[in-house]
């Protein structure tokens, strides 16, 4: 899990590496004016979070309510208590953890705090989710900031997305490579996995950013590790797995986890329920 902060300043130190006749047609025949593409949204800063060591993100579900508690999404192993055990699930844990929220350029808005761990693991994801002292009605009047929406939905190979760190203030900008059936990184193992294209060439620190789909303004996944030096499965250095079996290391390369799931598994009041129908992800 080189997307955290450490190992940053080596990474740094490395040059930023980790982690279209003549005569005129009858009218009838002239073909309709096609409607422009709708324009991506621009991706900016607002709603993201600093952490002491990672990035993360304010968020909300499509069934969030204003007067909701709010969330902040961010990886399992970004924990102030370290990274949970292979098939360790954390629901519920008490946490006072202060985050940095930021602006749309990348300021401090303010200060915003945990009342709990609602959920985390690090068992075929790699997801944190603290539930804040503040709901998204008191974070938007005090700030001025709106969570970021999750998307309910499967990402899209190919599609552009951009990776938001709040912790080194800087966007990433690539496509959606495909998706890793396993990826394998010591311990643990994650299902489903999203592979970046080369330019999201993400460091220590970028743990927990979220990834924004610039066509709809969504998160799509959570930023988290990336193969540093060539290594077949090791800390640091995960490995794809296929159905098969095959292993296929990919160096350089970076990876997030699916977060649509994370939809399927919040019930009335943003509680995190994971007995609900179709929520898949692992219980304690």
């Amino acid at each position: 899990m080189n997307r955290s902060l450490v190992g940053a300043l080596s990474a740094l130190l490395l040059g930023g590496a980790t982690l279209v006749g003549a005569g005129a047609a009858p009218a009838a025949a002239a073909s309709p004016a096609k409607a422009p593409a709708k324009a991506p949204k621009a991706v900016n800063f607002a709603g993201t979070v600093a952490l002491s060591n990672c990035s993360g993100s304010v968020v909300r579900t499509p069934g969030s309510a204003d007067t909701d508690p709010a969330l902040v999404l961010s990886n399992g192993h970004c924990l102030e208590s370290g990274f949970p055990g292979a098939g360790e699930v954390i629901v519920d844990k008490p946490s006072t953890r202060s985050f940095t929220l930021l602006t749309a350029s990348g300021g401090s808005a303010g200060t915003v705090r945990a009342s709990k761990v609602a959920y985390a693991t690090m068992t075929d994801t790699d997801i944190s989710l603290y539930q804040l002292t503040s709901t998204y009605a008191q974070i938007q009047s005090a700030y001025g900031i709106k969570a970021l929406p999750l998307s309910d939905s499967h990402p899209t190979q190919g599609s552009a997305i951009n990776v938001v760190s709040g912790y080194w203030k800087k966007i990433y900008s690539c496509n959606i490579d495909g998706f890793a059936y396993r990826l394998k990184e010591g311990d643990w193992t994650w299902k489903d996995s999203v592979r970046y294209t080369s330019a999201c060439n993400t460091i220590g620190g970028t743990s927990g950013s979220p990834v924004v789909d610039p066509a709809s303004g969504k998160v799509v996944a959570v930023n988290n590790t990336g193969n540093e030096d060539g290594g077949r499965c090791t800390l640091n250095n995960p490995c794809e797995v296929d159905e098969n079996g095959a292993v296929t290391v990919r160096r350089g390369i970076n990876y997030a986890q699916e977060t649509y799931g994370i939809t399927k598994c919040v019930t009335t009041g943003n509680k995190i329920d994971l007995n609900l129908a179709g929520c898949a992800l692992p219980k304690p």
